[in-house]
């Protein structure tokens, strides 16, 4: 447990740092730490005292031990994309970035796995063994920027996790620097490993349990036969129906994803893809993979469920051009929500799909109750919403209102048998709404996991869980960095 407004000086420590990775690997000038001060989540900001931009687990390991030693909490970096505060630095800490790790470390095509240092773009690992036939399945929307160390600290998603999973289904193993220092290795290059499922437990836990050096990871022959269809419909309640009885009919595809009106013209006026119809309530992406009998059928048979929910016209596409095309709209909606609005609030609420049409309805209600316009873009598949509310920073009070807004979107979510996040993490926007989804003795475990591991409370300190306990309070202290001495764990 530590206090965050302790005097330090820094002096000697810098010097230790330096001496670990090079005094090009340590930034202290002020106006160099800006770039850090936080990650996709901007609203909240908070300049580290220093960052450490290691290269090797070895040096990973001598950084973290500086900081136990020292007691200073640390937070680990990787490309910055994430949106939940989860790299958000905390007040008198060190940033240890990890986007100088970018090496591909070892191709294993003949046992179909991929080892890499944390920094590597998730994209590079599909470049890396396109020529040969395979693919890295999980594909976030910031595919060519974020990074694989980052998607295993937040089990990032993606398009195409409906029907193969998160980035926990393809983790095999890790080496890690545990916040002593300590390095360990859990997994392994076999699928199933004996004994408890560290690895398991490692994704997805938010750099509190220590810092991912290498990942072996799992990867997929390409399909023999792709297609994308494109469906555009007058309400996005019949996007949501179809997608429902899409599942229904025992049909898994890829991805299947759901853009609204107001996304579909945002999307068409920054990217101008010529494919998104500008006056759809909704459209939806469905895209089928397999043997190439198996997606034809398939594509006739979504089709036909589409045309039956009110689909007004059904766009098809087997070629890889016109299919990357009409995907391109959709990787860059969260981009080009930037056109629509000065600043927008992105949540990560996952519903039952069977509950999609009335989820919907109920966000279009919060919408004009609060009085923010709300553009739905989502992986419908697996009932992942991403509600984007658009505001102005600028005008007083409003990012209150809008966030506000964001905690109903995610209350819903729970009431109708979600979760608050399916892909961006907790971080330090959501922790306030896990009471909503855990109980005390649920939460209470998970702590006695986190100090197993991280017993000073050095590792990302005042993530995922709530401290203080009340939402309100929880987000003005994260809002203004004064934390009065309380100690965080």
């Amino acid at each position: 447990m530590i206090a965050l407004d302790k005097p330090r000086n820094w002096k000697p420590i810098i010097k230790e740092f330096e001496s670990a990775v090079g005094k090009t690997g340590v930034v202290q000038r002020k106006e160099e730490l800006l770039t850090y001060e936080c990650d996709g989540l901007s609203s909240y900001r908070q300049r580290p005292a220093v960052v450490v931009l290691p290269k090797t687990t070895e040096e990973v390991a001598k950084v973290v031990k500086i900081c136990d030693r020292n007691s200073v909490p640390w937070v680990a970096r990787g490309a910055g994309t994430g949106l939940s505060g989860g790299a958000l630095p905390v007040e008198n800490c060190v940033v240890i970035v990890t986007a100088l790790m970018r090496k591909i470390l070892k191709i294993d095509l003949e046992n179909q796995r991929v080892v890499v240092q944390p920094g590597v773009i998730n994209n590079w690992v599909t470049q890396a063994v396109s020529g040969a036939g395979f693919y890295y399945a999980p594909d976030p929307s910031s595919q060519i920027i974020c990074s694989i160390g980052g998607n295993v600290a937040e089990n990032s998603g993606g398009v195409h996790c409906l029907k193969y999973g998160v980035t926990t289904n393809h983790v095999m193993g890790l080496k890690l620097v545990l916040p002593d220092g300590s390095i360990v290795e859990v997994g392994g290059e076999l699928p199933e490993m004996p004994g408890y499922d560290l690895t398991g437990l490692f994704v997805g836990s938010e750099g509190t349990l220590g810092i991912a050096t290498e990942i072996t990871l799992r990867i997929l022959k390409a399909p023999e036969s792709i297609c994308v269809l494109l469906a555009d419909f007058t309400t996005i309640e019949e996007a949501g129906d179809s997608v429902s009885d899409i599942i229904s009919a025992g049909i898994i595809p890829g991805g299947m994803e759901i853009m609204d009106n107001l996304s579909i013209n945002a999307v068409e006026d920054v990217v101008a893809t010529g494919c998104y119809p500008r006056d759809a309530g909704a459209i939806l992406l469905v895209e089928i993979d397999g043997l190439e009998v198996e997606v034809a059928r398939n594509k006739q048979r979504v089709a036909d469920i589409c045309t039956k929910n009110g689909a007004r016209s059904i766009t098809t596409a087997s070629d890889p051009e016109t299919r990357l095309k009409i995907w391109k709209g959709r990787k860059a909606a969260f981009a080009a929500a930037g056109h629509l609005s000065p600043d927008y609030y992105v949540q990560d609420g996952v519903i039952p799909r069977t509950q999609m049409s009335f989820v919907l309805k109920e966000i279009e209600e919060l919408s004009k109750k609060y009085g923010y316009q709300v553009a739905n873009v989502f992986h419908a598949g697996d009932g992942n919403l991403h509600p984007l509310i658009l505001y102005d920073n600028s005008v007083a009070g409003a990012l209150e209102v809008v966030e506000e807004l964001g905690g109903e979107i995610l209350k819903l979510c729970v009431k109708v048998g979600g979760s608050i996040s399916g892909e961006h993490g907790i971080g330090a926007d959501k922790k306030c709404f896990m009471p909503d989804m855990f109980t005390a003795t649920d939460l209470e475990t998970m702590q006695w996991v986190r100090q197993v591991f991280n017993p000073k409370g050095l590792a990302n300190p005042g993530k995922m869980f709530p401290t203080p306990r009340t939402c309100g309070e929880g987000a003005k202290v994260q809002n203004t960095q004064k934390f009065n001495g309380a100690e965080l764990f």
